[in-house]
């Protein structure tokens, strides 16, 4: 896989984003970034959640975060909560074999299930990006961030 590619096409209305592609399986991996670079993101994988952390704490701009669910080691959620606690309000979408989730699950993610297509990911992904868009302050931050 690629670790990096920015050489897709500018075709989707959020294209130009940096996605952080995290899954265990690299045919899905390849698959997943595929899609991505085709609707006009970049690129970045991971193998595992530790490598999408080591790749958040590079400093490397990321503006959002496709991850599996069940990975070994660290599953996509428990992936989550770190990536917002190095960058708050990350955008992440899960993406998952499994109909329901373990009960007591700390956020409540958008879920992509699998298989999907390209348009399915690129509808929730764009929705993703459109709100975290929105929620981000044009200008300076009201109160800083501890």
């Amino acid at each position: 896989m690629k670790p990096v590619s920015a050489t897709a096409p500018d075709t989707a209305g959020s294209a130009g984003t940096t996605i952080l592609v995290v899954d265990d399986d690299a045919l899905i991996a390849m698959s997943t970034a595929d899609m991505l670079e085709d609707l006009g993101h970049r690129v970045l994988d991971a193998s595992s959640g530790s490598q999408a952390i080591e790749i958040l704490e590079s400093g490397v701009q990321i503006d959002a975060i496709v991850t599996d669910h069940a990975m070994p080691g660290m599953t996509g959620l428990e992936l989550a909560i770190r990536a917002r606690e190095l960058r708050p309000g990350i955008p992440v979408l899960l993406t998952t074999g499994y109909a329901d989730l373990p009960p007591g699950s700390a956020l409540e993610l958008p879920r992509l299930s699998k298989p999907y297509q390209q348009r399915d990911l690129d509808e929730k992904l764009s929705k993703l990006l459109q709100g975290a868009r929105h929620a981000r302050p044009s200008g300076p931050p009201e109160e800083a961030a501890g």
